[in-house]
């Protein structure tokens, strides 16, 4: 690891230099978060320079932005392997590096982290020796679990150092020499000892004796940026320039003498160091691979699934006035800046608050609007308590579109969704539906528009599999499509991208001498227990493919229901997830190692049969 204490100045910007020429180069090949981890370089340098990651938490927020971390601590020469399979996580991650304090992939949890970190070093008498230090920012302070936080810590007020990165998406905006005076001045010790003297002062004294001195102190908090995190309980400094290294080292030290919570605001800019991705808020966030020269992405992902559903909701708008929608963040990722763009007043980007998004998009239901709640599989967990509260115990008429369902590749397994059917499935009211193509997507909405209820359907990353050459019909509550019949007693179940995975693997048996019936379950809830009875007469060896858990996925929904109908008989075989957590790297080589590629299925079929 490198030990950056005692290195001069100028070594310590070569080597933000040399950090930032690393990110890009490896970035550019492997894709992942470029703008925000280019952007806090110098935030992640003169924390090593000034903290002990080997004694003191270090806690990244959502941790996309921790490459330079990873790079600091032994991880120089493995970094080409960022986010490949069986290569460095996207992510901390405690199995891969001592020095990474918690796994993260989702925002807004380090500041809570931090503190039950300072509870335990409190407990421990440990409060001279260590400090939990947290990096946050990029969106993360727009979710509310970073306040429930801070409004214990700022009453508890234990040491925690909060380094807030304001990229252009966080919550002030500075204030010019004044405050940049006024920030270095409430930081230094002179301003400290005059304020703890004042507090003991103020305990003795009259309050008629104490109104000027109140005066005074509010007056100067009133005109710098930190005032909300004053009135927590939470010292402020800031704003500081969050690439000028002497500033940061100045701030970091102060703060750590301080031995209370404190607040750095650092202000930076998303793309430092690569002109191409500078100021950009979403576009150079997570990216593919690219030409370092031109950005230009190295391959298309062509016609995706969260593409086609962008494009049937806005024929669906332009229908209807009263389709509402909303996103937490995502509004690129999601297909909704299209929405945004077209629709202003309809359409909304709430930031990191999925909660906020579900319960809201409840209330417009009971005024009578159409929502169309879009949010990826991994993320709306977030929002589970919502979606049983506010959506399915009043039966609210809103709809789920949930992105990213299945394996989502080198994000790994803070982003697979893998449990969406499992984790809705259990919940009354509501109904799960998926399509398996770009004109079942079509189809899809239509019926979502009309499904009285709260319903969910679901969508792959990228593009769908190949499919039959079936035109889609209308979706029918509750009803499956027969794609493709046949006298063998073999049963392919398909849902969502699921159908296009038994489909690829069909034509791998036809090739081998076998046949099977091909079904698109469409529905996960309720089953289409009519159409499945009757296929039981004839077919006797079920294979279930869908891209979910098989913990609470179809094969659970199956199972759950073969002891009240007439398939009782019926030999069932999941090719769903098994119970574990699904790696980073590229989704063809997961799916390899999982045994899930169309020619592994239909080699166990193929066994399964002899």
């Amino acid at each position: 690891m490198q030990n950056l204490k005692n290195s001069t100045m100028q070594e310590l910007k070569d080597l933000c230099v040399s950090l930032r020429k690393k990110i890009i180069e490896t970035v550019s090949k492997n894709g992942g978060h470029l703008s925000s981890n280019v952007g806090a370089v110098e935030l992640i340098v003169a924390m090593h320079y000034v903290f002990n990651v080997k004694k003191d938490p270090f806690i990244f927020d959502v941790s996309h932005q921790a490459y330079a971390h990873k790079l600091l601590t032994d991880r120089w020469d493995r970094f080409e392997s960022l986010r490949q399979f069986g290569g460095l996580s996207g992510y901390t991650r405690p199995d891969e590096s001592v020095y990474d304090y918690f796994v993260a992939g989702h925002s807004s949890t380090s500041i809570s982290l931090a503190l039950g970190a300072a509870k335990a070093i409190a407990l421990r008498g440990e409060q001279d020796e260590r400090v939990p230090v947290v990096l946050i920012g990029d969106g993360s302070m727009s979710a509310g679990m970073a306040y429930e936080a801070l409004n214990e810590l700022g009453d508890i007020k234990f040491p925690v150092v909060i380094i807030l990165n304001d990229n252009k998406m966080s919550i002030a905006k500075p204030i010019g020499a004044i405050s940049k005076f006024l920030s270095h001045a409430m930081a230094g010790d002179f301003f400290q000892k005059i304020k703890k003297q004042t507090e003991q002062i103020l305990q003795y004294l009259p309050e008629s004796a104490t109104y000027l001195a109140k005066k005074f102190e509010e007056s100067l908090k009133l005109i710098t940026p930190g005032m909300l995190f004053e009135e927590l309980g939470i010292d402020y400094i800031g704003p500081v320039d969050g690439h000028n290294l002497e500033e940061l080292i100045y701030a970091y030290k102060m703060a750590a003498k301080m031995k209370k919570p404190v607040i750095i605001h650092a202000q930076t800019l998303k793309g430092k160091g690569y002109e191409i991705a500078e100021g950009y808020e979403e576009n150079w966030h997570g990216v593919g691979p690219f030409d370092i020269d031109t950005g230009k992405a190295m391959k298309s992902n062509g016609n995706s699934a969260t593409k086609m559903y962008s494009e049937a909701l806005y024929r669906l708008a332009l229908q209807h006035e009263n389709v509402v929608g909303v996103t937490a963040a995502m509004p690129s990722g999601t297909g909704m800046s299209k929405l945004i763009d077209a629709f202003p007043k309809r359409f909304w980007d709430v930031a990191i608050a999925e909660q906020h998004a579900v319960t809201s998009m409840c209330a417009m239901a009971k005024e009578g609007f159409k929502p169309y709640i879009t949010i990826y599989s991994t993320f709306l967990q977030r929002a589970y308590d919502q979606i049983i509260h506010d959506a399915c115990i009043l039966n609210m008429s809103v709809v789920f579109a949930i992105d990213r369902a299945g394996i989502v590749g080198e994000d790994g397994e803070t982003h697979q969704g893998a449990f969406d059917i499992s984790y809705l499935s259990a919940i009354p009211n509501m109904t799960l539906l998926a399509p398996r193509d770009e004109a079942s997507m079509q189809k899809a909405i239509e019926y979502s528009y009309l499904h009285v209820g709260p319903c969910a359907l679901r969508y792959p990353r990228g593009a769908f599999l190949p499919t039959p050459d079936v035109p889609a019909s209308n979706f029918m509550y509750a009803k499956a499509e027969v794609l493709y019949v046949t006298k063998s007693e073999i049963l392919l179940i398909g849902y969502g991208n699921g159908v296009g995975r038994a489909y690829l693997t069909l034509k791998i048996l036809q090739e081998n001498g076998f046949d099977a019936t091909l079904l698109d379950l469409r529905f996960a809830k309720p089953i289409d227990l009519e159409t499945l009875d009757a296929l039981s007469v004839s077919h006797k060896k079920w294979y279930i493919f869908s891209d979910s858990a098989k913990i609470g996925g179809i094969f659970s929904q199956l199972t759950c229901k073969r002891n009240t109908t007439r398939w009782h008989d019926v030999a069932m075989v999941s090719f769903e997830y098994e119970d574990a957590f699904i790696e980073h790297g590229d989704t063809k080589k997961i799916e390899e190692s999982l045994g899930l590629l169309p020619e592994q299925l239909a080699e166990k079929i193929i066994q399964d049969q002899v």
